[in-house]
């Protein structure tokens, strides 16, 4: 990932947890992803109008790749 791209979100997770599934996924087909969340988890072990969910990033040219293998 070039410092440059525009990142943007593919994928809502309700937990770090769950990011990190989806995360393995992508950057096994070799999609780069950086994970986003506004609260520290180890605060937020649950999500509560959002505020422990966490987004997955990729480069906005990989975004529909992504989604497609997210999807199934």
């Amino acid at each position: 990932m070039r410092k440059t791209e525009k990142l943007v979100a593919v994928y809502r997770a309700r937990n770090t947890m769950e990011a990190q599934v989806i995360k393995g996924l992508l950057e096994s087909f070799a999609v780069p992803c950086v994970l986003k969340s506004n609260a520290a988890s180890s605060v937020h072990f649950f999500t509560v109008d959002g505020m422990a969910e966490t987004e997955v990033m990729v480069p906005e040219a990989l975004a529909e790749v992504a989604r497609g293998l997210i999807q199934g």
